[in-house]
């Protein structure tokens, strides 16, 4: 009986009268500008380490934070994941890489931080909306129009 009532309380609290909107809390100053500065550290941290392995935990760590604390952070502040930001500085400098560098697309993906070219090219497809191969197909022929 006990647990009937109080689902009956969760329910009555939950019913707002039509038209009303949600309350949206607003955040102290200080713990917005504290999650500015654990977004701005560990942002600096991925520009500078994108090669190597990152972990949420690692970068976390690093700027003496707990992990939710970053995972805030980057979804309040940043709007976005620590993995999404990771992947499209990733994709941005593997894109800077196939247009100014004779590298294979074996040797972009390994610079970037991916073991596996598969993979790689799987993410930069999904980011770019190309393959590297035909991104950098595409630069080349540009560069060639441009100098003609």
């Amino acid at each position: 009986m006990r647990q009937h009532r109080s689902r009956r309380l969760r329910h009555a609290s939950c019913e707002r009268p039509s038209g009303v909107l949600p309350i949206v809390p607003t955040q102290r100053p200080a713990t917005v500008k504290l999650r500015t500065s654990l977004f701005e550290d560990a942002v600096a941290i991925v520009d500078v380490e994108y090669a190597s392995d990152l972990s949420l935990d690692d970068i976390a760590r690093r700027v003496a934070s707990s992990r939710r604390q970053l995972q805030r952070a980057y979804a309040e502040i940043g709007d976005t994941t620590f993995r999404e930001h990771l992947t499209a500085v990733r994709m941005d400098r593997a894109a800077e890489l196939l247009r100014t560098r004779g590298l294979t697309v074996r040797e972009v993906a390994h610079r970037v931080g991916y073991r596996q070219p598969a993979q790689f090219a799987k993410a930069f497809r999904r980011h770019h909306g190309v393959a590297p191969s035909d991104f950098r197909s595409a630069r080349r022929v540009v560069a060639g129009a441009i100098a003609a």
